[in-house]
Order: structure tokens, then C-alpha cells, then sequence
């Protein structure tokens, strides 16, 4: 699948075990200090566990073959769930992240499917979502559950 964001070509392609070490490194660069934030410490194990769960619905973003983040993403019947969506800090704010959820929500119109997602109370890219669309349903102690319905 490919993704024309702001005019650059962003690629998605199913993750191999040769990206697990790209996950991990994205993961920990990205989201520890979200993380720290709210009160959570992760050891290292935890961290590998966490970038590998749910590998067989992981894709990588490429941007002319360089790897720039990753998107987690399970669909059912009924919703489009985003697990992980994280982009490299290089990459950030040139409307990659915002290219690509549009992207999964024309998906999830054309479907008639809700897309569902958690987001830490301490992530700016809540805001993203709320801007998009997304609407707070409930949360936990550390994230809010969001949901974007089908219009």
C-alpha cells in the first residue's frame, strides 16, 4: 500500500523479523517519555515484548526503502483498531501521521467500520485524533480509548 502524504511517497509493508530491532529502537525513542510520564517504567524485556506483540498485523512506513515508523492495525467486522502508530521524531509534524489516518478512515467509511485506538494521557498525538475526528469513550488510569464512528 502506498500513501501519498504531502506529496511524499510513504510505502506500508508487512514487518520481517529483520525489523524487529527497528521496532524496538522506534519504540523506546518514541514512547518512553510519554510513558515516564505517566508513571510507567518499562524494563527492556518488557519493551521487546511490547514492539512484538501483535507482529503478524505490524507494518513498517517507508520512505524511499527508509524505514521511518510503524503501524499496528487489527481489523474485525465491526472497527478498524489502531494498536501502534509511531513515527521516527525526524518524520514528525510534516503530516505523515495525519496522511495515513485519513487514509484508514476513507477505509473504514468505505467499510462502514468505526476505527478504535488508545492513546496515553500524556501523548500530544491525542490531539491529532481529536482534531481528526476521534471522540474520548473512556479511559483507564493511563489512556484515554478513543473511538472515530462511521458518518
Amino acid at each position: 500500500m502506498i500513501f501519498d502524504c504531502e506529496k511524499m511517497k510513504i510505502e506500508l509493508v508487512k514487518a520481517k523479523e529483520t525489523d524487529k530491532d527497528f521496532l524496538l529502537h522506534l519504540r523506546k525513542l518514541t514512547m518512553v517519555k510519554h510513558l515516564e510520564k505517566a508513571g510507567i517504567h518499562l524494563s527492556d524485556e518488557e519493551h521487546v515484548a511490547r514492539a512484538h506483540d501483535f507482529f503478524e498485523a505490524t507494518h513498517i512506513l517507508l520512505k524511499s526503502s527508509q524505514r521511518i515508523g510503524v503501524l499496528k492495525c487489527l481489523e474485525t467486522q465491526n472497527s478498524i483498531e489502531i494498536i501502534q502508530f509511531q513515527i521516527l521524531p525526524q518524520y514528525q509534524g510534516m503530516g505523515i501521521g495525519k496522511d495515513i489516518v485519513h487514509d484508514l478512515i476513507s477505509k473504514a467509511e468505505l467499510a462502514s467500520k468505526s476505527i478504535i485506538l488508545k492513546v496515553l494521557k500524556e501523548n500530544p498525538a491525542r490531539h491529532l485524533y481529536e482534531r481528526i475526528g476521534f471522540k474520548i469513550t473512556g479511559e483507564d488510569q493511563y489512556e484515554f480509548h478513543m473511538k472515530r464512528s462511521v458518518l
